[in-house]
């Protein structure tokens, strides 16, 4: 795809139009749904259980971070018609390593949302997933790879995520005290490690670095020009508030369940999240709710995934990475969707349990931020008039980047050590 100029077009367009924005918007709503994968809800569970409320006025100072984070790819994919990959010049196997790594979590996330679903259904002797569900997984994926259309892969992937809403209901259904939230708002034990090993796997289950790949790639992929950074501006902030309030609604599900009886329950597994919840809520509440919302976050985030991979490696390698283009136009690119695909597929079918290393995946992402966020920081600020990032929100932003970045390299460490 050839590459848009930094030094022409249009400028950023200062009137809304509500036609243009639906036509725009997409890929900042699609990118922050599948940002609330199931090891991000796990995250978030384990914080109710653990800590209460206190940790949900974390999740909504994330908020400003993560739209900052993410409008700073919409300015440079929408004023430099390239993808992050391709800016910044990574090695393949840097880059690929951050995306990959996610999708067979994302995959065994999705059985897992299966087995909660149907968790009376038989399963294999050896205790690992029947063949027949994942490859069904892996071949309606494929098939909506090659409808060979953006926006058609985005609908869908905004119809699935959308399920990832029943979490609101569930949390509604804990009945939650509201002076009880007030008080966890206000106690906050910055002291202890284990609250800051949580605190750093909410930062990294929020700021991914595989977010950052595809949003950018998305934009060069929908054409959009700079005149639209406004309107894919509002599709990001939406796309920021909707899906901290689902991480919000996880933690206080669980914290008005388990965060009052139990007290420091750890829950490593999706099941283990609904059959903990199940007897406060009801069956349909603990059991089917959250298991519709597992499965909608799992699907929207291994399409995203998955794409990011493949595109990745087509922008490192220069060749066709869109799915404007026949499969025999960039075999490169539907190749490595497909392995990506199958590869996850496998390690899932071994047997390993990736689901219980979630909160340690995202304290990683958060040890992460100084090398991505530096990145992406210093490529927003070498951007060309008008779209260069200055002045009070340039200090506003690195600031903000900033605290974020040393808070959870510091917490993550913290927890690691303490």
């Amino acid at each position: 795809m050839e590459a848009q100029s930094m030094t022409a077009g249009p400028a950023i367009a200062t009137t809304f139009r509500w036609r243009r924005f639906l036509v725009v918007a997409g890929p900042g709503l699609v990118v922050m749904l599948a940002d609330t994968d199931a090891g991000s809800i796990i995250t978030a569970a384990q914080s109710g259980a653990q800590w209460g409320y206190r940790l949900l006025a974390l999740q909504f100072l994330l908020v400003p971070i993560l739209y900052i984070v993410q409008e700073l790819t919409v300015r440079l994919g929408a004023a430099t018609g390239k993808g992050h990959a391709r800016l910044i010049l990574e090695p393949l196997r840097t880059v690929l390593g951050l995306v990959f790594d996610r999708n067979a979590d994302r995959l065994l996330r999705w059985r897992a949302a299966q087995r909660v679903l149907r968790h009376r259904r038989r399963r294999r002797a050896d205790g690992r997933p029947a063949p027949v569900s994942l490859t069904l997984v892996v071949s309606v994926l494929l098939a909506i790879a090659f409808t060979r259309s953006y926006r058609s892969v985005e609908r869908i992937a905004l119809f699935v995520g959308a399920f990832e809403l029943v979490f609101l209901l569930v949390a509604w259904l804990a009945h939650p005290s509201l002076s009880e939230i007030a008080t966890g708002f206000v106690s906050i034990p910055l002291g202890d490690p284990k609250y800051l090993y949580l605190a750093s796997a909410n930062i990294g289950a929020v700021i991914m670095p595989w977010m950052v790949f595809f949003q950018q790639s998305s934009i060069v992929e929908k054409k959009l020009k700079a005149a639209d950074i406004r309107a894919e501006r509002i599709d990001t902030a939406i796309g920021a508030v909707v899906t901290q309030i689902i991480m919000a609604a996880v933690l206080i599900a669980t914290a008005a369940t388990l965060g009052k009886s139990g007290g420091g329950q750890a829950l490593d597994t999706v099941q283990d999240i609904s059959a903990a919840i199940t007897p406060f809520l009801g069956s349909i509440g603990g059991n089917l709710l959250f298991g519709l919302g597992i499965a909608g976050a799992a699907l929207v985030a291994t399409i995203v995934v998955t794409l990011a991979a493949a595109r990745t490696l087509g922008e490192v390698l220069g060749v066709n990475h869109s799915l404007d283009h026949e499969v025999s136009e960039a075999p490169w690119f539907y190749g490595a969707y497909a392995a990506a695909l199958i590869g996850g597929a496998l390690v899932v079918a071994s047997g390993v349990n990736l689901v219980a290393l979630s909160v340690g995946v995202q304290v990683m992402n958060a040890l992460l931020l100084p090398i991505v966020l530096g990145f992406l920081y210093l490529l927003a600020r070498g951007l060309p008039e008008p779209w260069r990032l200055q002045g009070w929100y340039a200090w506003f932003s690195g600031g903000l980047i900033a605290v974020t970045t040393v808070f959870g390299v510091y917490s993550g460490l913290a927890g690691l050590w303490g």
